[in-house]
């Protein structure tokens, strides 16, 4: 099921111009300017290399950034009530029961020194206000639901006595038994081996199809990204730079990163990869900062000297929600075609990538 992004119902969550910076002598601005909306019964991809603020937006979704970090301005609306001014104990409230977190390392999330089912039955008592008794009887249920075999056993078992991905599996039901209407999942896989990562993603969506779950699904694999979601953004040095349905995006991606993201997926024929000029940057183009203009320039292969002037805005490119943030796509102040660094006009991408809706498929090589 993928969902009409423009037909579904009104946004579960809507985060506006949201900034969080990380004091210190050298303060960090780790987001800047996120805006950005989950539907309900979604799956929004939320990808980018590491540092580019994934995981700081999703901890600032529930409440959970450190002490270090300060949210400078913007807004976090849950079903139309901003949850910035919300104190320790209201944010409390909605952790776990109408949000729930899933993260990179499922057996680090766990209690080592408790039982796996002492822990999901504290939570559904916690939320769900219910006896012990009540509480394990909705824990095995839930550990059906996740395909835990011999669930009476694994209630039993610590977390050292489980595998990677049965503990991811205990922590999704942990998510889901409180009824969470929005799912964050934080590179739910990264730390699993590729057949279980196809089970934990053929469990995800499942959880979709059978409950309408909305998951927000933070991850840098673009081939799952392109397999689950229905929608992806793309985030750089702490901003959206696209965002689009994700069949628009692996079409044509507008943006310079994210074409380098999609042309840096492993494919099994390196004779099918479109051809990438190299750029002498682009290794370590995320730690260079550009004093202004486009956050991208100092590592962008197309840059012209424009883009080291203007700080692009997103702006839709085709009337159906694909917004791009990048001076090449719509020309310059003056409304002049922008060219390259080798002269030629420069305009919206050419299609270099399919991507088929039940799974992704590989670059073709480009012309």
């Amino acid at each position: 099921m993928r969902l009409d992004h423009h037909n579904s119902a009104a946004d579960l969550l809507q985060t506006k111009d949201l900034c969080v910076e990380f004091a210190g002598l050298n303060a960090v601005r780790a987001l800047d300017g996120i805006s950005l909306s989950v539907q309900s019964g979604e799956i929004l991809g939320l990808v980018g290399e590491s540092g580019s603020g994934k995981t700081v937006f999703s901890l600032s979704l529930l409440g959970l950034l450190p002490p270090t970090a300060v949210i400078r301005r913007g807004s976090i609306v849950w079903r139309g009530n901003d949850l910035t001014g919300l104190g320790d104990e209201e944010m409390r409230r909605i952790r776990g029961s109408e949000i729930a977190m899933i993260f990179q390392n499922p057996q680090a999330s766990l209690n080592p020194v408790r039982s796996v089912g002492s822990q999901i039955s504290a939570v559904i008592q916690l939320h769900r206000k219910c006896d012990h008794a009540t509480a394990k009887q909705e824990a095995l249920r839930w550990f059906e639901a996740v395909r835990i075999a011999e669930p009476e056993r694994v209630y039993a078992a610590y977390p050292h006595e489980c595998s990677g991905g049965m503990c991811q599996r205990i922590l999704i039901a942990m998510a889901l038994a409180c009824r969470s209407k929005l799912l964050v999942a934080d590179e739910p896989t990264a730390s699993l081996d590729v057949t279980i990562q196809a089970q934990i993603m053929d469990l995800l969506l499942d959880i979709r199809e059978r409950y309408g779950t909305a998951i927000l699904l933070v991850s840098h694999d673009l081939g799952v990204v392109a397999r689950m979601c229905d929608r992806i953004a793309v985030m750089y040095r702490g901003r959206i730079v696209e965002q689009a349905d994700a069949k628009d995006l692996y079409a044509a991606p507008q943006h310079p990163y994210t074409r380098l993201l999609l042309q840096s997926v492993p494919v099994p024929n390196p004779l099918m990869r479109p051809e990438r000029k190299p750029n002498v940057n682009d290794s370590a183009g995320h730690l260079l900062a550009a004093a202004a203009g486009c956050p991208y320039q100092p590592r962008c292969p197309e840059a012209i000297s424009r883009c080291g002037e203007l700080d692009p805005a997103l702006a839709e490119v085709n009337g159906r929600g694909h917004s791009v943030a990048c001076l090449l796509r719509f020309g310059d102040a003056n409304g002049e075609k922008p060219r390259n660094r080798d002269g030629e006009a420069s305009g919206p991408a050419a299609p270099s990538l399919k991507v088929d809706v039940q799974g992704y498929s590989a670059p073709e090589r480009a012309g």
